[in-house]
C-alpha cells in the first residue's frame, strides 16, 4: 500500500525534471529559498552603496535641487547642521553633494545614516588634494584658508562629471531658514553664469572694518591685475554661497582660469597680503569681475563669525533664510553669537567624536 505506483514515480520524475530545467532556464522566475536572508542583507548593503555614489537618475533636472557642501573633519558638525536646516525647511527633493577629506567619510557616512537624515538624497567624495598641490600661497595671517579642501569649489565639474545642471555650493559654517528651491530657481541676469552676494550694502557693510572693495583682497601692483582694468574700488561680493550653472562653467573653462590665478599668486604678490586674506576668494573676484548677478541680501546675511557679540536682532535673524558665520567664531566654537539659532539644527555625533564646545 505504502509504495508508489510506476506511473505516480513517472509523474513525479517528469515534474522534478521540468523543474530542473526552469531553474536552469529561468532562474529569476524561481524563489530563492536558502537564500532569501543573504539577498536581504546584499540588498541593503548595495542600497547603501549606491547612496555613497548615488547620482538622481530617476529624476528631472528641473524636479531635483542640487547643492554642494564642503567640509573637513573640524567642521564636519557644521555640515550636518547645514543639511539638516536645509531638509527641515524645503518639500523639494534635494540632492545633496557633499565633498570631504578621505578620513572623515566613513565618519560622516555613519552620523548621516544614524540620524533622522538617514533617507536624504547624497553622494560623498573626498577632495582630491594633487589638484591644488603646489599653488596654494596664503600670505595673510588666516592659515586655515590655505586648506586644500577650501579649493574644492573650483573644481564642481570635475568632482561631478556627470551633473550638468545649476548647483547652490554653501559653507559648511551656514544655517538655511528659507526654502532652498527660492535660491535654486534665481534667474541669472543675460550673459551671466553665476550668483553671489555683494559686500557694499545694508548690514554686511555696516559690520565690517574693511571698505568691502576689490582693494581690500587684490593686489592692484600686479601687471596682470592691471591688464584686468579692474576699479579698485568695485564692490566685493563672497564666494561662501554662490549658485552655479555647470554646463556654462565647463564651456567657459572656469577651472582653468582659476587655477592660473592661483599658480601666478605662488610666484608673484597677486593677493593674500591684503585685509581679505588669501585664501579662495580672490581668484573668484578676479574671475567672475562684473559677470555675476547678485543673491538677494535675505538669502545670504554674514558676518556672524566676526565677532563673539551679537550683531543683529533676534528679528532680523528669524527674517534670514540663510545665516554665514563667516570669520573666526563659528557656530561650534566656545565663543559665538545666535548659538541658538544654529544648536536647532545639530544633530549629535553618534560616534561621540565631534563635539561643539560651549561656555560653561
Amino acid at each position: 500500500m505504502g509504495i508508489c505506483s510506476p506511473k505516480r514515480v513517472g509523474v513525479l520524475l517528469v515534474f522534478l525534471w521540468i523543474a530542473t530545467l526552469c531553474y536552469l532556464w529561468f532562474p529569476d522566475l524561481v524563489p530563492d529559498v536558502l537564500n532569501l536572508r543573504s539577498k536581504s542583507t546584499k540588498t541593503a548593503k548595495a542600497k547603501h552603496a549606491s547612496r555613497m555614489s548615488h547620482v538622481s537618475g530617476n529624476v528631472t533636472s528641473g524636479e531635483t535641487i542640487h547643492v554642494c557642501i564642503t567640509s573637513d573633519k573640524n567642521t564636519l558638525g557644521g555640515a550636518v547642521a547645514l543639511i539638516n536646516s536645509i531638509v527641515s525647511n524645503t518639500k523639494s527633493n534635494v540632492m545633496f553633494h557633499i565633498v570631504t577629506d578621505e578620513e572623515s567619510m566613513d565618519h560622516l557616512s555613519i552620523w548621516i545614516m544614524k540620524s533622522k537624515l538617514k533617507d536624504i538624497n547624497y553622494e560623498m567624495k573626498a577632495f582630491n588634494t594633487k589638484w591644488v598641490e603646489g599653488k596654494i600661497n596664503v600670505r595673510g595671517g588666516r592659515l586655515e584658508l590655505a586648506s586644500p579642501l577650501n579649493y574644492a569649489r573650483y573644481y564642481l565639474p570635475k568632482l561631478f562629471p556627470k551633473l550638468s545642471e545649476k548647483i547652490i555650493f554653501i559653507d559648511d559654517d551656514c544655517i538655511v531658514q528659507g526654502d532652498i528651491s527660492e535660491l535654486y530657481r534665481l534667474k541669472f541676469n543675460k550673459g551671466h553664469i553665476a550668483a553671489f552676494s555683494e559686500d557694499c550694502v545694508g548690514a554686511s557693510k555696516r559690520l565690517t572694518h574693511m571698505k568691502n572693495n576689490y582693494a581690500d583682497y587684490i593686489d592692484f601692483k600686479n601687471k596682470q591685475v592691471k591688464l584686468m582694468k579692474i576699479k579698485p574700488t568695485t564692490c566685493s561680493f563672497n564666494s561662501g554661497l554662490f549658485v552655479t550653472d555647470l554646463s556654462a562653467w565647463r564651456k567657459q573653462r572656469i577651472t582653468e582660469q582659476l587655477e592660473y590665478w592661483m599658480q601666478l599668486n605662488t610666484k608673484e604678490e597677486v593677493y593674500g597680503n591684503e585685509r581679505g586674506g588669501g585664501g579662495s576668494q580672490p581668484p573668484m573676484m578676479l574671475v567672475f569681475y562684473k559677470k555675476y548677478t547678485e543673491i538677494p541680501p535675505t538669502w545670504h546675511v554674514r558676518y556672524l563669525g566676526w565677532t563673539p557679540g551679537t550683531s543683529y536682532t533676534k528679528q532680523f535673524i528669524r527674517g534670514a533664510k540663510l545665516l554665514h558665520w563667516n570669520g573666526r567664531f563659528k557656530p561650534w566654537g566656545r565663543q559665538t553669537q545666535h548659538v541658538e539659532v544654529w544648536n536647532k539644527y545639530y544633530l549629535t555625533d553618534p560616534t561621540g567624536t565631534f563635539k561643539p564646545v560651549r561656555r560653561s
